[in-house]
């Protein structure tokens, strides 16, 4: 799981890639409760349910690159099953890939998992 995992030297790219989790989980969960609301069945919303469980995962950096791939098999299931408009469900697949062949990023708990260590190396005391 380590070589999936992104390594940035650059704390940009690191904040970024944590801002991206952040956008697509509150996205799937928004959508998720949308549906809940307005009186969906279960088995409509299923897919969402699932989508949204991914985007949790994916949001604490957990589990990052199956939550990733997940989330696109199920958005992908969105936009061939249902009958609303599938841009966005596009958009999350293609997020859900991204986010699968990124990894998690250091600000998440796999990269504690996954023993991401911070070599400092100091100057020699003379």
């Amino acid at each position: 799981m380590r070589s999936l995992s992104s390594k940035f030297a650059d704390p940009l790219p690191s904040h970024a890639l944590l801002l991206l989790r952040v956008i697509v989980a509150t996205t799937l969960i928004a959508r998720c409760f949308q549906f809940e609301r307005n009186g969906a069945l279960l088995h409509t919303i299923a897919p969402q349910v699932i989508a949204a469980g991914a985007g949790l995962f994916g949001l604490f950096g957990l589990w990052t690159s199956v939550a990733g791939v997940i989330l696109a098999i199920s958005e992908l299931l969105i936009v061939f099953s249902q009958g609303h408009d599938p841009w966005t469900s596009l958009l999350l697949s293609g997020l859900g890939v991204a986010l699968a062949l990124l990894g998690p990023g250091p600000w998440s708990l796999d990269a504690r998992r996954s023993g991401w260590k911070r070599i400092e190396i100091r100057p020699p005391n003379n």
